[in-house]
């Protein structure tokens, strides 16, 4: 006869099976797709409007608005879907990710295709509003040379990366506050990058308004600087994680929010 226990252990097992099945597999992908679109939408749709309607109205936003609305629409976007597709939003994360074998190469088509897609899809939506008018551009072109604007690209990227993957990819990180770490060197990076290289870090975010808008003055620079600086920070951050343990078992004490919460 059957015991209870090994019955529910037969259950979680087929439950099991189910969950990993190919049907389940390709729906939690195309979730992840549509987060990723959706997110990168918003994304892009709440920094470069802030953008255009701080042209639009004379610098009513003004510059340190305008840094501040990216910082925080990457903050709410990553606590919104990073637990369903990671929050990329980035072609060049997704990349750096894949070069490290913290994502699979082959999906890596479809999140560029959803970034791009999302990227675009704002870009539209903002021509409709505010038109396409060269005075109202909200794409991202060098204001001095493009070696100046390239070199900026790839430290500010490297920077977000390096944050990135410490408080994505190490569990001794305080997960918790991800999407605020990430926000804030966003915000950061747009401060002091922004009026030389308009602070893109996302080819995404510079392909989009570029094919809306017709102005491709040098995009380049706004491929190549994001993706090595993306895979350098990825791969800086690999050179200092020493271990995979938990902090609590390094320490012997919690993170800081549970040391907080029992204070």
């Amino acid at each position: 006869r059957e015991t209870g226990q090994s019955s529910n252990t037969r259950r979680v097992k087929q439950m099991d099976k189910h969950d990993n099945s190919p049907r389940d597999e390709s729906i939690h992908g195309r979730t992840q797709i549509l987060a990723e679109i959706f997110g990168t939408y918003f994304l892009i749709f709440a920094g470069c409007a802030a953008v255009a309607v701080n042209k639009r109205t004379a610098g009513t936003v003004t510059f340190p608005g305008i840094c501040i609305t990216w910082g925080l629409a990457v903050m709410v976007m990553v606590y919104s879907v990073g637990h369903i597709s990671g929050a990329h939003f980035n072609p060049a994360v997704t990349f750096a990710f894949a070069t490290c074998g913290r994502f699979p190469w082959r999906q890596v088509p479809a999140y560029a295709a959803a970034q791009v897609l999302g990227s675009t899809a704002a870009s539209i939506t903002l021509r409709l509003l505010f038109g396409g008018e060269p005075e109202h551009f909200f794409g991202t072109v060098p204001s001095g040379s493009d070696v100046q604007s390239l070199v900026l690209e790839f430290i500010i990227t490297f920077y977000l990366m390096f944050v990135v993957s410490g408080v994505a990819t190490d569990n001794r990180a305080i997960g918790e506050l991800a999407g605020l770490a990430v926000g804030a060197t966003v915000l950061l990076n747009v401060l002091f990058a922004g009026p030389i290289s308009g602070a893109s870090m996302n080819p995404a975010r510079t392909i989009g308004p570029a094919m809306v808008l017709g102005r491709y003055t040098g995009i380049w620079v706004y491929i190549i600087g994001p993706v090595s600086g993306a895979v350098s920070g990825a791969w800086a951050y690999n050179l200092i994680r020493f271990t995979n343990k938990p902090l609590r078992e390094i320490t012997r004490t919690g993170s800081f929010l549970r040391s907080a919460r029992m204070s």
